[in-house]
């Protein structure tokens, strides 16, 4: 897992010029969410994340959450709110924004923004530019859940770099070691061998057809025991019937 990206710009040693800042009057215009698929969407990625490394304590994953990233520490100024996005190497705990001088200067690992009419040119934009230049962010992704369009850059050289897709169109994240890809209209996650990173509702009607299919073997066990048990009467009765004791064969 590579190593999660920080907030350079506050160390001693750094020089101002090493980090691009975007215009200082510039406020935060993200809109608010535009439908229920772009919140189902979202709500989704995190759950799914949260599962998925339940085990760990060592990454924050959030949504349509405030970043501030100020240079002067001032929260009226310098700020952006992400889809979806994932740092790494800090601690799991619920937070009402993320402040990156409050967070030993970290910044998002993993973003991934949901394109709508009035959010793709920004997106894929000025926010591009930012989320390359200022937040330094390794891996970024853009899903459009209406044409199911899935683009992907990758951090080389502090330049993006456009990540290419399998055959079957999925992108490669180093930082999360996960592939994302669309499953059944959804953005969704896949391991390394290509195995979709399961819901909790997916898992749950797992479970529930593992126990359907082990109650159904059970019965049929039964009712072959039955069958058996019957065949074994009868072929008594019939040798009764030839006068021929069964308990003596």
């Amino acid at each position: 897992m590579s190593e999660p990206a920080t907030l350079e710009f506050i160390s001693d040693n750094t020089s101002e010029d090493e980090v691009i800042f975007p215009p200082g009057d510039i406020l935060s215009d993200e809109p608010p969410l535009e439908s229920d698929l772009h919140r189902d969407q979202i709500d989704l990625l995190i759950r799914l994340l949260k599962s998925w490394w339940r085990e760990r304590q060592d990454f924050y994953a959030s949504g349509n959450l405030t970043i501030y990233y100020s240079p002067n520490q001032k929260k009226s100024e310098y700020f952006r709110g992400p889809d979806f996005f994932v740092v790494l190497g800090t601690e799991k705990k619920d937070r009402k924004s993320w402040v990156v001088w409050q967070e030993d200067g970290k910044y998002p690992n993993v973003i991934v923004e949901i394109l709508s009419n009035s959010t793709a040119a920004v997106d894929k934009g000025f926010k591009k530019e930012v989320y390359q230049d200022t937040f330094r962010t390794p891996d970024y992704f853009l899903f459009d859940p209406i044409t199911m369009e899935l683009q992907g850059f990758h951090l080389v050289d502090g330049k993006y770099q456009n990540i290419q897709s399998t055959t079957d169109g999925r992108l490669w994240s180093q930082q999360l070691e996960l592939y994302l890809g669309v499953y059944e209209g959804k953005l969704r996650f896949f391991t390394a061998e290509n195995q979709l990173i399961p819901s909790s509702e997916e898992l749950a009607q797992q479970e529930s057809l593992r126990a359907q299919q082990e109650s159904l073997r059970a019965q049929q066990a039964e009712e072959r025991a039955q069958q058996a048990e019957q065949e074994i009467a009868r072929l008594r009765e019939l040798l009764r019937t030839q006068g021929i004791n069964p308990e003596n064969i």
